[in-house]
């Protein structure tokens, strides 16, 4: 089984990949630390399944998620992260992971959950199993102010608040300036919300970037 680990925490990927090395006929194949370079990572090379970190620089899971499987067919893609949130799950789900594993169950989990998605099923921590049913029983809830927004804005408002400037931001989307200007104007206006600082600290609350 080749295995690709994304996940920007030095420690978290050391104690990963210690777990996963430490099963019969499993390789990790890459290790990297941004959605970029997990993109560039399955690639250039073969691997059977993914690991991966919803909250990343640059790129995040999420659209990892989105063009992880167009890269190489057959990928199984098992999300690893400390987020619970029924909106994370119910994302991450509906953009094709195979499994949904909590870092804080990781060493319960995570071997249980390679051999589940490479059977072709489905796998879920505990405590995510328990959002999914939640999901499922809750009355249609009104629309939170993320869901207003465009995947590109999203996009654009990560890299607003993780500090990155217009042109830098330009360069990574293949845009031009002011088409992330007109995007950052955009979002100031869909979330009314009348500053970057108040862009970051909505980035933050939604789990978009990871506090400093």
């Amino acid at each position: 089984m080749r295995v690709v680990l994304a996940d920007d925490h030095t420690l978290v990927r050391a104690g990963v990949r210690r777990i996963l090395e430490s099963q019969p006929g499993v390789s990790v194949v890459a290790e990297v630390a941004d959605g970029d370079a997990a993109l560039s990572a399955l690639r250039e090379t073969h691997a059977d399944v993914l690991v991966l970190d919803l909250a990343m620089p640059g790129r995040d899971g999420f659209e990892v998620l989105g063009m992880a499987k167009g890269l190489a067919p057959g990928l199984k893609v098992l999300v690893l992260t400390m987020h619970a949130d029924p909106e994370y799950v119910e994302r991450a789900v509906q953009g094709g992971a195979d499994g949904y594993l909590l870092k804080d169950s990781a060493v319960q989990d995570l071997v249980a959950g390679l051999e589940a998605v490479m059977a072709g099923r489905a796998y879920y921590s505990p405590a995510v199993q328990r959002a999914l049913s939640d999901m499922v029983r809750r009355p249609a809830r009104e629309p939170r102010p993320l869901d207003l927004l465009t995947e590109r804005e999203r996009m654009v408002l990560k890299l607003v608040a993780e500090g990155h400037p217009t042109k830098e931001i330009a360069s990574r989307l293949g845009i031009s300036a002011r088409t992330v200007e007109s995007h950052r104007a955009n979002l100031m206006r869909k979330l009314e919300l009348r500053s970057v600082a108040r862009l970051t600290q909505f980035a933050i609350r939604e789990g978009l970037i990871e506090p400093p």
